[in-house]
């Protein structure tokens, strides 16, 4: 491997958003991951600037998985002229067919809403791509399976590996020639021993590792089951309705796995449930149908064809209409729906209507990036503005951070214990800046590996 192939670091570098990762062999170009920007206004400005790179000259994207801010980029990639192929495993393509669409399309209701209501200091609002964009992108992807060497490019070919984060996660191995050389990405790593999904796999050997450092700083609570049950009881204390805003990708399957144990448990109410979210309903659809991805657990249960992720009282809310008579609901009740840190979709109006009533418990369940409406709430925020309005907050908020689906400090070092030897270079990536840092630290000193926190906008060489 020569000095003419690098590493270019386009995104989830000092942050947890805009996943994209360009790679030079050669004359060959591969992007790991094409997600979008969320949060900070100054990053989600950053999806309407240029990339940083000419996409006509990308030949492959090699693609971790389905989650927006890693393929949400896509639409726009091939708007901008990409022609190549968007490779990823078959769970990763089955939930791009509707997680793309549906970030399309709520970026062009929310441009509609915004025109309407001239809440936007552009005039007109535009989307960031539509539903059209989306399907040009979806007409590129080509599903793979795990283990299994592929050629991506000449001269590059990936190996896609479980992560165990959501449906279809994968770390990559792309191998560069001559050598070969290996690039190992991380990807999102999920955890152990968790519903649903198996376990990460290891991965033997690389030359060069990004490390994705979401909670490199910290260590998950034990099982959060009692912390979940008490919740609960105390929202039903309350007499108001909780409301959970949820990824509908991973989250919300893993939520309504945990209300159905506990339901058979006989530790909490069977309370009326509503998964406000045509996607998540899509989603736990395509879950139910990649046995290659389940645990003996989550197979045991499809065996006895029992619904692994359905409570006893789950409504399933599909339109809008049915959406908003949940705001007219008295009494104790669940309401999940996206999106998962309170940036957009269906969860908002929710909040909006429910927020100033100090009845009401906002249960948070996962990482809450800066800028986010979620993340304010998480830190005590008084008010949040939805939709243009301030919006009092005096409900309860409360944080469940072992639903997490990322790995933790302890976790990270379980999945680089696979390694046969170190890495010659460790990268920190997707993570905030004093995550990636710490974990960085943490890797020097307990491996005696070279590593540090990756630099956004920072050209590397690739060479043994």
């Amino acid at each position: 491997m020569t000095t003419t192939s690098t590493l270019q670091f386009l995104g989830a570098a000092g942050t947890v958003t805009g996943a994209k990762f360009l790679v030079s062999a050669g004359r060959r170009r591969v992007l790991l991951d094409g997600g979008l920007f969320q949060g900070l206004k100054a990053l989600r400005l950053r999806n309407r600037q240029p990339p940083g790179f000419d996409p006509a000259c990308v030949d492959a994207v090699v693609l971790s998985h389905a989650h927006i801010d890693h393929s949400g980029y896509l639409p726009l990639l091939v708007r901008q002229g990409f022609r190549g192929k968007i490779f990823c495993t078959s769970g990763t393509a089955e939930l791009l067919r509707v997680m793309l669409p549906d970030s399309a399309q709520l970026q062009e209701e929310e441009a509609d809403a915004a025109n309407r209501h001239r809440y936007s200091k552009h005039d007109p609002a535009l989307p960031l791509y539509t539903v059209e964009d989306s399907h040009a992108a979806l007409r590129r992807v080509r599903p793979c399976r795990y283990a299994e060497p592929l050629r991506v490019a000449d001269g590059v070919a990936a190996v896609f590996r479980r992560a165990g984060h959501i449906l279809g996660s994968a770390s990559v191995e792309l191998q560069l020639a001559p050598g070969p050389f290996r690039l190992v990405f991380s990807g999102d790593l999920g955890r152990w021993d968790q519903p649903i999904l198996r376990d990460p796999e290891l991965v033997p050997d690389a030359d060069a590792l990004l490390l994705e450092s979401t909670y490199g700083d910290r260590i998950h609570p034990a099982d959060p089951t009692a912390a979940l049950a008490r919740i609960i009881h105390e929202a039903v204390s309350r007499g108001g309705a909780l409301i959970v805003p949820a990824f509908a990708v991973g989250r919300a399957q893993q939520l309504l796995y945990m209300l159905r144990e506990l339901e058979d448990a006989d530790r909490i109410p069977a309370l009326p449930v509503f998964l406000d979210s045509p996607m998540a309903i899509d989603v736990g659809e395509i879950y139910c149908s990649h046995p290659e991805d389940h645990d003996l657990g989550m197979n045991l249960l499809m065996d006895e064809r029992r619904s692994p992720l359905r409570c006893r009282r789950l409504t399933l809310v599909r339109t809008r209409e049915e959406s908003k008579t949940l705001n007219r609901l008295e009494g104790p009740a669940i309401i999940i729906a996206a999106s998962g840190m309170a940036t957009g979709g269906r969860v908002l109006y929710h909040l909006k209507a429910r927020l100033a009533d100090p009845r009401t418990t906002v249960l948070l369940i996962g990482f809450q990036a800066e800028g986010t409406r979620g993340r304010s709430l998480q830190e005590g925020a008084t008010a949040v503005r939805i939709h243009g309005q301030d919006v009092p907050v005096r409900a309860r908020v409360e944080r469940l951070d072992g639903l997490s689906a990322h790995a933790d400090r302890d976790e990270i070092f379980r999945w680089l214990a696979g390694f046969q030897r170190p890495p010659n270079a460790v990268f920190t990536v997707h993570g905030e800046p004093a995550a990636a840092a710490s974990l960085a630290e943490s890797i020097r000193t307990r491996l005696g590996w070279s590593a540090r926190a990756a630099q956004d906008g920072e050209t590397v060489p690739l060479g043994r």
